[in-house]
């Protein structure tokens, strides 16, 4: 079994792990690993849905094809439930909102995509969980699974996630020296706590092949982790 992967639930036609940040879910052209070939010595696995390669958090595979169709139906129809921890730059207006604007590719880069009038129909519910001196942690539940959902959603409403080259590519990282006053680094350049997407798969929420409901919970990596304790003790804000 491969150390880069936890699996933290399976039954006899399902399988999740938590998939760190920095591997793709499928093989691509410049991809040295990816998922399913770290899982490859279980046999074929078959992906369900997939999670950005910067992302990490929760990803769910099944067995064989019958488990693949019946929960790919879940998804499509909207019956699986997805919560992700979204660490942002700024401040909401509110505790909580729903963002509503159709997503398409961007007319001029097809890497990016973007609001458009004529994209398809894409719905993301956030709560905040909380504040710091610059910076909020979301949860945000995507009602629909569009490419790059979120992170698109949320820059468009002015909270970008904290660290995204796509979409927020001025932020390289969230640095200590940004909010601890006198901080002093010895390396010739200082690390960031985090220097990857800030977006965090958490939990999902389906039924099995026997209509039992199951909830699969992932915990933040070290990183993300590490710079969330940071901000409550450099950086605090008002507890959402």
């Amino acid at each position: 079994m491969p150390n880069m992967l936890e699996i933290i639930w399976q039954d006899d036609r399902l399988l999740a792990v938590s998939k760190p940040a920095g591997l793709a879910t499928v093989p691509g052209r410049d991809e040295p690993a990816c998922v399913l070939e770290e899982m490859s010595g279980l046999g074929k696995l078959r992906v369900i849905h997939r999670i950005d390669k910067e992302t990490s958090g929760v990803l769910l595979l099944a067995k064989d094809a019958g488990a693949q169709r019946a929960l790919c139906e879940q998804f499509f129809h909207r019956k699986v439930e997805k919560t992700y921890l979204a660490l942002v730059a700024g401040a909401p207006p509110a505790e909580s909102g729903e963002i509503d604007k159709p997503l398409g590719r961007h007319p001029k880069s097809p890497k990016f995509m973007a609001v458009r009038k004529d994209g398809r129909a894409s719905v993301t519910r956030w709560k905040l969980l909380e504040r710091f001196r610059t910076f909020s942690l979301l949860e945000c539940r995507p009602l629909t699974g569009r490419t790059h959902q979120i992170r698109v959603h949320l820059q468009s409403v002015g909270l970008p996630l904290a660290v995204d080259a796509l979409y927020n590519p001025q932020a390289t990282g969230i640095f200590l020296s940004e909010f601890k006053r006198g901080y002093q680094f010895k390396d010739v350049a200082e690390r960031p706590l985090i220097g990857r997407l800030t977006l965090h798969a958490a939990s999902l929420k389906f039924a099995d092949l026997n209509g039992q409901g199951i909830i699969i919970e992932s915990d933040p990596p070290k990183d993300f982790r590490a710079t969330l304790n940071m901000l409550r003790k450099y950086a605090p804000g008002r507890a959402g």
